[in-house]
Protein backbone atom coordinates (compact mmCIF):
# COMPACT_ATOMS: atom_id res chain seq x y z
CA UNK A 1 0.00 0.00 0.00
CA UNK A 2 1.31 3.42 -0.94
CA UNK A 3 2.26 5.70 1.94
CA UNK A 4 0.72 9.14 2.01
CA UNK A 5 3.13 12.03 1.72
CA UNK A 6 3.66 14.04 4.94
CA UNK A 7 1.88 17.05 3.47
CA UNK A 8 -1.22 15.00 2.67
CA UNK A 9 -1.57 13.53 6.16
CA UNK A 10 -3.91 15.52 8.40
CA UNK A 11 -2.09 17.45 11.11
CA UNK A 12 -3.49 17.93 14.59
CA UNK A 13 -3.77 21.34 16.19
CA UNK A 14 -0.64 20.59 18.20
CA UNK A 15 1.38 21.15 15.01
CA UNK A 16 0.44 24.81 15.46
CA UNK A 17 0.17 24.98 19.23
CA UNK A 18 3.74 23.74 19.58
CA UNK A 19 4.83 26.82 17.62
CA UNK A 20 2.67 29.19 19.68
CA UNK A 21 0.21 29.60 16.83
CA UNK A 22 -3.07 29.63 18.70
CA UNK A 23 -6.27 30.60 16.81
CA UNK A 24 -6.06 34.32 17.59
CA UNK A 25 -2.39 34.57 16.70
CA UNK A 26 -2.81 32.55 13.52
CA UNK A 27 -5.75 34.69 12.45
CA UNK A 28 -3.68 37.81 13.11
CA UNK A 29 -0.87 36.51 10.90
CA UNK A 30 -3.33 35.76 8.12
CA UNK A 31 -4.87 39.22 8.38
CA UNK A 32 -1.61 41.20 8.20
CA UNK A 33 -0.04 39.11 5.44
CA UNK A 34 -0.11 39.09 1.68
CA UNK A 35 -1.80 36.02 0.12
CA UNK A 36 1.59 34.31 -0.30
CA UNK A 37 2.53 34.71 3.38
CA UNK A 38 4.85 37.70 3.04
CA UNK A 39 4.18 40.97 4.87
CA UNK A 40 4.07 44.52 3.51
CA UNK A 41 3.09 46.83 6.36
CA UNK A 42 3.17 50.61 6.70
CA UNK A 43 3.60 52.45 10.01
CA UNK A 44 1.71 55.62 10.88
CA UNK A 45 2.07 55.27 14.66
CA UNK A 46 4.99 57.69 15.01
CA UNK A 47 3.89 60.62 17.15
CA UNK A 48 7.01 62.51 18.23
CA UNK A 49 8.56 62.50 14.74
CA UNK A 50 5.29 63.55 13.07
CA UNK A 51 4.85 66.42 15.53
CA UNK A 52 8.42 67.54 14.90
CA UNK A 53 8.02 67.38 11.11
CA UNK A 54 4.70 69.21 11.19
CA UNK A 55 6.10 71.89 13.53
CA UNK A 56 9.00 72.55 11.15
CA UNK A 57 6.55 72.85 8.25
CA UNK A 58 4.45 75.34 10.23
CA UNK A 59 7.55 77.36 11.10
CA UNK A 60 8.39 77.81 7.41
CA UNK A 61 5.02 79.56 7.15
CA UNK A 62 5.81 81.84 10.05
CA UNK A 63 3.76 79.86 12.57
CA UNK A 64 5.94 79.12 15.58
CA UNK A 65 3.81 76.42 17.21
CA UNK A 66 3.30 72.69 17.39
CA UNK A 67 0.52 71.11 15.36
CA UNK A 68 -2.80 70.60 17.09
CA UNK A 69 -4.24 67.21 18.01
CA UNK A 70 -6.73 67.48 15.14
CA UNK A 71 -4.01 68.37 12.62
CA UNK A 72 -2.02 65.23 13.47
CA UNK A 73 -5.16 63.08 13.31
CA UNK A 74 -6.01 64.40 9.85
CA UNK A 75 -2.45 63.93 8.57
CA UNK A 76 -2.41 60.31 9.71
CA UNK A 77 -5.81 59.59 8.17
CA UNK A 78 -4.82 61.26 4.91
CA UNK A 79 -1.59 59.30 4.50
CA UNK A 80 -3.25 56.07 5.54
CA UNK A 81 -6.15 56.53 3.13
CA UNK A 82 -3.85 57.14 0.17
CA UNK A 83 -1.05 54.65 0.87
CA UNK A 84 -2.57 51.63 2.60
CA UNK A 85 -4.13 50.10 -0.55
CA UNK A 86 -0.66 48.82 -1.57
CA UNK A 87 -0.01 47.24 1.83
CA UNK A 88 -1.04 44.07 3.64
CA UNK A 89 -1.29 45.76 7.04
CA UNK A 90 -1.24 49.15 8.71
CA UNK A 91 0.24 50.16 12.08
CA UNK A 92 -1.41 52.98 14.01
CA UNK A 93 -1.38 54.39 17.54
CA UNK A 94 -4.35 54.67 19.87
CA UNK A 95 -3.88 58.28 20.96
CA UNK A 96 -4.39 59.88 17.54
CA UNK A 97 -5.37 57.36 14.98
CA UNK A 98 -6.94 53.99 15.74
CA UNK A 99 -10.58 54.87 16.36
CA UNK A 100 -11.00 57.40 13.50
CA UNK A 101 -9.03 55.08 11.20
CA UNK A 102 -11.68 52.41 11.71
CA UNK A 103 -14.69 54.73 11.60
CA UNK A 104 -13.64 56.51 8.40
CA UNK A 105 -12.25 53.38 6.72
CA UNK A 106 -9.03 55.28 6.12
CA UNK A 107 -7.68 51.92 7.18
CA UNK A 108 -9.48 49.65 4.69
CA UNK A 109 -11.39 46.78 6.35
CA UNK A 110 -9.51 44.41 4.06
CA UNK A 111 -6.13 45.34 5.59
CA UNK A 112 -4.65 43.99 8.78
CA UNK A 113 -4.67 46.39 11.71
CA UNK A 114 -1.72 46.65 14.10
CA UNK A 115 -1.91 48.93 17.13
CA UNK A 116 0.97 50.26 19.17
CA UNK A 117 0.98 49.58 22.91
CA UNK A 118 3.99 51.57 24.19
CA UNK A 119 4.10 55.16 25.33
CA UNK A 120 5.78 57.53 22.89
CA UNK A 121 8.88 59.07 24.43
CA UNK A 122 9.20 56.96 27.57
CA UNK A 123 11.73 57.96 30.21
CA UNK A 124 15.46 57.20 30.18
CA UNK A 125 17.97 56.27 32.84
CA UNK A 126 21.13 58.23 33.73
CA UNK A 127 23.07 56.66 30.85
CA UNK A 128 20.36 57.55 28.34
CA UNK A 129 18.95 54.04 28.17
CA UNK A 130 15.18 53.85 27.47
CA UNK A 131 12.91 52.58 30.25
CA UNK A 132 9.77 51.68 28.32
CA UNK A 133 6.22 51.75 29.58
CA UNK A 134 2.72 51.20 28.22
CA UNK A 135 0.71 54.12 26.85
CA UNK A 136 -1.25 55.58 29.80
CA UNK A 137 -4.85 54.39 29.71
CA UNK A 138 -4.04 51.69 27.17
CA UNK A 139 -3.37 47.95 27.27
CA UNK A 140 -3.08 44.73 25.29
CA UNK A 141 -6.58 43.85 26.46
CA UNK A 142 -8.00 47.07 24.98
CA UNK A 143 -6.22 46.43 21.69
CA UNK A 144 -7.81 42.99 21.56
CA UNK A 145 -11.24 44.37 22.51
CA UNK A 146 -11.22 46.92 19.70
CA UNK A 147 -10.75 44.16 17.12
CA UNK A 148 -7.15 44.81 16.11
CA UNK A 149 -5.18 41.99 14.53
CA UNK A 150 -1.87 42.55 16.29
CA UNK A 151 -0.06 44.38 19.08
CA UNK A 152 3.20 46.19 18.32
CA UNK A 153 5.77 47.03 20.98
CA UNK A 154 8.78 49.28 20.40
CA UNK A 155 11.34 48.41 23.07
CA UNK A 156 14.83 49.81 22.31
CA UNK A 157 17.34 47.21 23.42
CA UNK A 158 21.09 47.48 23.97
CA UNK A 159 22.63 44.44 25.70
CA UNK A 160 25.62 46.60 26.67
CA UNK A 161 23.54 49.07 28.70
CA UNK A 162 22.58 46.58 31.40
CA UNK A 163 20.12 48.61 33.46
CA UNK A 164 17.98 49.51 30.45
CA UNK A 165 18.38 46.03 28.96
CA UNK A 166 17.05 44.29 32.06
CA UNK A 167 14.13 46.72 32.33
CA UNK A 168 13.27 46.31 28.65
CA UNK A 169 13.60 42.52 28.87
CA UNK A 170 11.03 42.46 31.69
CA UNK A 171 8.80 44.90 29.78
CA UNK A 172 8.93 42.70 26.67
CA UNK A 173 8.08 39.57 28.64
CA UNK A 174 5.12 41.31 30.26
CA UNK A 175 3.61 42.33 26.91
CA UNK A 176 4.42 38.89 25.45
CA UNK A 177 2.52 37.18 28.27
CA UNK A 178 -0.40 39.59 27.92
CA UNK A 179 -0.62 38.76 24.21
CA UNK A 180 -0.71 35.06 25.08
CA UNK A 181 -3.45 35.71 27.65
CA UNK A 182 -5.60 37.57 25.13
CA UNK A 183 -4.54 35.42 22.17
CA UNK A 184 -3.44 38.25 19.91
CA UNK A 185 -0.47 38.44 17.57
CA UNK A 186 2.60 40.21 18.95
CA UNK A 187 5.18 42.15 16.91
CA UNK A 188 8.30 43.13 18.80
CA UNK A 189 10.53 45.99 17.66
CA UNK A 190 13.87 46.37 19.46
CA UNK A 191 16.24 49.00 18.11
CA UNK A 192 19.78 49.93 19.09
CA UNK A 193 20.41 53.29 20.70
CA UNK A 194 23.28 55.60 21.61
CA UNK A 195 24.08 56.08 25.29
CA UNK A 196 26.66 57.53 27.71
CA UNK A 197 26.85 60.73 25.71
CA UNK A 198 27.62 59.27 22.29
CA UNK A 199 25.84 60.22 19.08
CA UNK A 200 24.43 57.96 16.37
CA UNK A 201 27.03 59.37 13.99
CA UNK A 202 29.92 58.33 16.27
CA UNK A 203 32.16 55.49 15.14
CA UNK A 204 31.61 53.63 18.41
CA UNK A 205 27.87 53.42 17.72
CA UNK A 206 28.19 52.59 14.03
CA UNK A 207 30.77 49.89 14.76
CA UNK A 208 28.56 48.02 17.22
CA UNK A 209 25.15 48.53 15.57
CA UNK A 210 25.22 45.33 13.52
CA UNK A 211 26.27 43.10 16.42
CA UNK A 212 23.72 44.77 18.69
CA UNK A 213 20.98 44.06 16.14
CA UNK A 214 22.01 40.42 15.76
CA UNK A 215 22.55 39.84 19.48
CA UNK A 216 19.17 41.36 20.31
CA UNK A 217 17.56 38.83 17.97
CA UNK A 218 19.40 36.02 19.75
CA UNK A 219 18.21 37.17 23.15
CA UNK A 220 14.63 38.30 22.67
CA UNK A 221 13.16 37.22 19.30
CA UNK A 222 11.58 34.17 20.96
CA UNK A 223 9.32 36.50 22.96
CA UNK A 224 7.12 37.51 20.04
CA UNK A 225 5.34 36.13 16.98
CA UNK A 226 6.86 38.44 14.36
CA UNK A 227 10.18 40.18 14.96
CA UNK A 228 10.62 43.70 13.59
CA UNK A 229 14.30 44.41 13.10
CA UNK A 230 16.39 47.33 12.03
CA UNK A 231 18.99 46.86 9.31
CA UNK A 232 22.10 45.16 10.80
CA UNK A 233 24.65 47.76 9.85
CA UNK A 234 24.84 50.97 7.88
CA UNK A 235 25.05 51.47 4.12
CA UNK A 236 28.45 52.98 3.36
CA UNK A 237 29.92 52.15 6.76
CA UNK A 238 30.27 48.46 5.96
CA UNK A 239 30.72 46.94 2.52
CA UNK A 240 27.68 45.42 0.81
CA UNK A 241 29.18 41.96 1.16
CA UNK A 242 29.61 42.48 4.91
CA UNK A 243 26.02 43.73 5.18
CA UNK A 244 24.77 40.61 3.40
CA UNK A 245 26.73 38.47 5.87
CA UNK A 246 25.15 40.48 8.71
CA UNK A 247 21.69 39.89 7.28
CA UNK A 248 22.29 36.15 7.08
CA UNK A 249 23.44 36.19 10.72
CA UNK A 250 20.34 38.13 11.74
CA UNK A 251 18.08 35.72 9.88
CA UNK A 252 19.75 32.79 11.60
CA UNK A 253 19.52 34.46 15.02
CA UNK A 254 15.83 35.32 14.76
CA UNK A 255 13.59 32.57 16.11
CA UNK A 256 10.52 34.10 14.46
CA UNK A 257 9.63 35.50 11.04
CA UNK A 258 11.26 38.92 10.82
CA UNK A 259 10.42 42.10 8.96
CA UNK A 260 12.55 45.16 8.26
CA UNK A 261 11.82 48.60 9.69
CA UNK A 262 12.95 51.77 7.90
CA UNK A 263 14.39 53.83 10.79
CA UNK A 264 13.74 57.03 8.88
CA UNK A 265 16.36 56.47 6.15
CA UNK A 266 15.76 58.01 2.74
CA UNK A 267 13.60 55.88 0.49
CA UNK A 268 16.30 54.90 -2.07
CA UNK A 269 18.45 53.54 0.78
CA UNK A 270 15.48 51.70 2.27
CA UNK A 271 14.63 50.10 -1.06
CA UNK A 272 18.21 48.84 -1.31
CA UNK A 273 18.05 47.49 2.24
CA UNK A 274 14.75 45.75 1.48
CA UNK A 275 16.16 44.06 -1.61
CA UNK A 276 19.15 42.79 0.36
CA UNK A 277 17.01 41.61 3.27
CA UNK A 278 14.51 39.72 1.11
CA UNK A 279 17.33 37.66 -0.36
CA UNK A 280 18.51 36.58 3.09
CA UNK A 281 15.37 35.17 4.75
CA UNK A 282 13.37 38.28 5.62
CA UNK A 283 9.57 37.94 5.46
CA UNK A 284 8.63 41.53 4.70
CA UNK A 285 8.62 45.11 5.92
CA UNK A 286 7.04 47.40 8.47
CA UNK A 287 8.31 50.76 7.31
CA UNK A 288 7.21 54.28 8.10
CA UNK A 289 9.12 57.48 7.47
CA UNK A 290 11.00 56.17 4.43
CA UNK A 291 7.61 55.99 2.72
CA UNK A 292 6.12 59.32 3.81
CA UNK A 293 8.55 61.67 5.57
CA UNK A 294 8.41 64.30 2.78
CA UNK A 295 4.63 64.57 3.27
CA UNK A 296 4.96 67.49 5.67
CA UNK A 297 7.27 69.38 3.30
CA UNK A 298 4.50 69.78 0.72
CA UNK A 299 2.85 73.18 0.39
CA UNK A 300 -0.73 72.87 1.56
CA UNK A 301 -3.25 70.12 2.21
CA UNK A 302 -3.93 69.38 -1.46
CA UNK A 303 -0.22 68.96 -2.23
CA UNK A 304 0.25 66.70 0.79
CA UNK A 305 -2.61 64.46 -0.30
CA UNK A 306 -1.21 64.36 -3.83
CA UNK A 307 2.22 63.31 -2.52
CA UNK A 308 0.71 60.49 -0.46
CA UNK A 309 -1.50 59.34 -3.35
CA UNK A 310 1.32 59.32 -5.89
CA UNK A 311 4.88 59.09 -4.57
CA UNK A 312 3.92 57.58 -1.22
CA UNK A 313 1.66 54.95 -2.75
CA UNK A 314 4.24 54.11 -5.43
CA UNK A 315 6.95 53.56 -2.83
CA UNK A 316 4.79 51.11 -0.90
CA UNK A 317 3.74 49.36 -4.11
CA UNK A 318 7.34 49.02 -5.33
CA UNK A 319 8.50 47.61 -2.01
CA UNK A 320 5.50 45.29 -1.99
CA UNK A 321 6.59 43.88 -5.34
CA UNK A 322 10.06 43.11 -3.97
CA UNK A 323 8.60 41.59 -0.80
CA UNK A 324 6.13 39.33 -2.60
CA UNK A 325 8.66 38.18 -5.19
CA UNK A 326 11.62 37.54 -2.89
CA UNK A 327 10.44 37.47 0.74
CA UNK A 328 10.20 34.28 2.82
CA UNK A 329 6.58 33.46 3.79
CA UNK A 330 5.93 33.57 7.54
CA UNK A 331 4.81 29.93 7.54
CA UNK A 332 8.13 28.86 6.05
CA UNK A 333 9.91 30.57 8.94
CA UNK A 334 7.66 28.56 11.24
CA UNK A 335 8.75 25.39 9.44
CA UNK A 336 5.50 24.75 7.57
CA UNK A 337 4.14 24.87 4.05
CA UNK A 338 0.87 26.31 2.83
CA UNK A 339 -0.25 22.80 1.93
CA UNK A 340 0.44 21.50 5.44
CA UNK A 341 -1.63 24.30 6.94
CA UNK A 342 -4.65 23.21 4.91
CA UNK A 343 -4.54 19.77 6.57
CA UNK A 344 -4.70 21.01 10.18
CA UNK A 345 -7.71 19.79 12.16
CA UNK A 346 -8.55 20.29 15.85
CA UNK A 347 -9.79 17.45 18.04
CA UNK A 348 -13.42 17.43 19.09
CA UNK A 349 -14.02 19.58 22.14
CA UNK A 350 -11.04 21.87 21.51
CA UNK A 351 -13.14 24.91 22.40
CA UNK A 352 -13.59 23.68 25.94
CA UNK A 353 -9.84 23.26 26.42
CA UNK A 354 -8.95 26.55 24.69
CA UNK A 355 -7.76 29.38 27.00
CA UNK A 356 -8.63 27.60 30.25
CA UNK A 357 -8.15 30.85 32.22
CA UNK A 358 -11.01 32.50 30.32
CA UNK A 359 -14.59 32.40 31.59
CA UNK A 360 -16.88 29.80 30.03
CA UNK A 361 -20.57 30.69 30.16
CA UNK A 362 -21.67 27.16 29.31
CA UNK A 363 -20.34 25.57 32.49
CA UNK A 364 -17.32 25.12 34.70
CA UNK A 365 -13.84 24.95 33.29
CA UNK A 366 -13.62 21.37 34.55
CA UNK A 367 -16.42 20.11 32.30
CA UNK A 368 -15.29 17.19 30.16
CA UNK A 369 -16.39 17.23 26.53
CA UNK A 370 -17.03 13.65 25.49
CA UNK A 371 -16.54 12.40 21.95
CA UNK A 372 -19.84 12.11 20.12
CA UNK A 373 -21.70 14.67 22.23
CA UNK A 374 -24.03 16.66 20.04
CA UNK A 375 -24.02 20.44 20.22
Amino acid sequence: MATASPASRPLGATALLGKGLTPGKLRGLQRISNPNGTLTMVAFDQNSSMIEMAAKALKTKGLDREPSYDEIVEAKLDMMRQMSPASSGVLIDAYYGAWPAIATEAMPPTKGMLVRVEKSGSGKNAAGGPMGEIEPGWSVEKIKLMGADAVKLLAPFEPGEKISAEHQFSFIQHVYNECIKYDILFLLEPVSFNYNGEKKTDKSYLDRKAETTIEAARQISRYCDVYKSEFPGTLGHESDSQLVDNLHALSEASERPWVLLSAGVDYPDYLKQVKMAMETGCSGVLGGRAFWKEYFLQDGAEARTKFAATEGLKRVADVNTVVQEHGTPWFARYGMTKEELTTVRAAEGWHSRYAPWASAAGGTSGHVVRAGEVY
